[in-house]
């Protein structure tokens, strides 16, 4: 979803202008980036935790070259998303798994129903005149 699909989704929902609702938005998000270069964490309840953190200094392989390189430390953003949006992205990935076994069920019925056994075969039996001593 991209900033102007949220803007409209808000927009929607609230009754604002997508002008207004997009400069309520933009301020959020400026918001949220000051607080983390100030404080460099930033805790949102019920949905998570931007922090800022130190990456150190570390030797790596250009995966190109297989070169040897050395990447200096950094400065990366990490987020640890809340109960709330766990339950919730939890609830999703049972839906989904939930959603494959009833799919794998159905293929395996329709397996079935297509590829009924053949019924075997009747028994063979002798002739009659396999019993009959008189045409021996």
């Amino acid at each position: 979803m991209t900033k102007k699909e949220i803007v409209k989704t808000i927009s929607d929902e609230i009754g604002l202008t997508q002008l207004k609702t997009k400069e309520i938005v933009q301020k959020t998000f400026d918001a949220i980036v000051e607080t983390l270069v100030e404080d460099h964490r930033i805790e949102l309840r019920n949905f998570g935790v931007f922090e800022v953190k130190r990456r150190a200094a570390r030797k790596a392989r250009n995966p190109r070259t297989g070169e040897k390189v050395f990447v200096p430390e950094k400065f990366v953003v990490t987020f640890k998303p809340g109960k709330e949006m766990e339950e919730r992205v939890r609830e999703l990935e049972r839906r989904a798994n939930e959603a494959a076994r009833q799919q794998v069920m159905q293929e395996n019925a329709q397996l079935q129903t297509n590829h009924q056994p053949a019924a075997p075969a009747p028994p063979v039996f002798p002739s009659p005149a396999a019993y009959d001593s008189t045409t021996q």
